[in-house]
């Protein structure tokens, strides 16, 4: 975003934080593979106790906080039911870190219920496709009064990493993670497309499809067991929106897919049983990119949480013209869409393989979402 619109929109901050690499050797039994990062991120890992905080901090009981405290005995139970290789790995992380089995399973199930984001693609003027995103995590879940900051947001920011995901000592997909966390979120399948999944607020929401598993109804999949199993096994964006769009849910979902090619970028809005639409670029339209925050993007957003507008409103003062992994970072550094839930900034490249990442910080005053 240019620095002279800066005061017609909102406030821009700069601020970066590093992210360290890992690698995950596909090859490896699903027990061992993430024991590298757990060991170099156990009192991280240890220190993101979700149901203490959630018990200690958060006074309003919602039906989201009733099934967390509900539901966490029942957790250790249920990690057989979880597909391989997700359960092997889930156990391995809990052996390696020393956490309770249940407080693992909770950590790689609870995007379904707890977050809110921003994902745009982007087409520049040579048409290669940009994919940003922040990630915006720890809604509701215990507000620091005397920092100002969301307990959760802060105890996951020294857990992401960037990961390497290989098999054959060579490249499947890259993203960006929490550690501990063996969904995908955040990802790129290097010059064939780039993936990021935001949550899709629903009366039908997560909780539902997470009741109906425990009491044995399993045709729905984990939201991000199916973006990570796009990334390691779809070959095409074609592919990838097919899967994407038709792959039952446990819960309600969107989906922020580019490709390699000049148009492919989307925005799948799904119900936990159909696609409702897929928003794509096109030109033709005038429409080079696609953006999408939390709400139908033929809807107006909630006026509480309004990301949308901004972050628009930058996209199109950058112009076409301008657009690069730096602008496109600029437009995620703007308030509101830069607030306190946010974790993290990841950059990607498709065509140059690039995924970079940011620990993200909003200095006051700041938004709480």
């Amino acid at each position: 975003m240019h620095q002279s619109n800066i005061s017609h929109v909102t406030i821009l901050i700069r601020f970066k934080g590093s992210v360290t690499w890992y690698t995950i050797d596909l090859d490896l039994p699903p027990s061992e593979r993430w024991k590298p990062i757990i060991t170099n991120k156990k009192a991280e890992v240890r220190g993101l106790r979700l149901v203490r905080i959630h018990l200690n901090y958060v006074n309003v009981f919602t039906i989201r906080s009733i099934l967390l405290l509900f539901s966490y005995s029942l957790f250790p139970l249920i990690v057989n039911t979880l597909p391989h290789p997700f359960n092997e790995e889930i156990k391995g992380i809990a052996t390696a870190s020393g956490v309770p089995l249940g407080e693992v399973v909770l950590f790689n199930i609870f995007y379904e219920v707890f977050t809110v984001c921003t994902s745009l693609v982007a087409e520049d003027s040579n048409g290669n496709l940009i994919h940003g995103r922040n990630m915006d995590f720890g809604l509701f879940m215990g507000w620091d009064m005397k920092n100002r900051s969301w307990l959760i947001t802060e105890k996951l920011k020294p857990l992401v990493v960037n990961i390497d995901f290989q098999r054959g000592n060579k490249t499947v997909f890259k993203s960006t993670n929490f550690a501990g966390y063996v969904g995908m979120l955040t990802g790129i399948k290097p010059h064939a497309f780039t993936l990021t999944m935001n949550e899709r607020f629903s009366l039908d929401g997560g909780y539902i499809g997470i009741v109906e598993w425990i009491l044995g109804h399993r045709d729905g999949m984990w939201m991000s067991f199916l973006t990570r199993s796009v990334l390691e096994n779809a070959t095409s964006y074609e592919e990838a929106k097919s899967l994407l769009a038709q792959t039952k849910l446990l819960a309600p979902a969107y989906f922020i897919l580019g490709g390699n090619q000049t148009g492919q970028g989307c925005v799948i809005t799904r119900s936990r049983v159909l696609s409702l639409d897929i928003w794509e670029i096109e030109l033709k339209l005038g429409r080079w990119y696609v953006l999408e925050t939390n709400y139908d993007h033929w809807k107006e957003p909630l006026f509480l949480d309004n990301r949308r507008t901004p972050a628009m409103k930058c996209m199109n003062q950058t112009m076409q013209a301008n657009i690069s992994l730096k602008t496109v970072y600029d437009v995620l550094s703007t308030k509101p869409v830069l607030n306190k839930l946010t974790t993290y900034t990841t950059l990607m490249d498709v065509n140059k393989g690039i995924l970079e990442s940011y620990i993200r910080d909003c200095p006051n005053p700041c938004m709480p979402w």
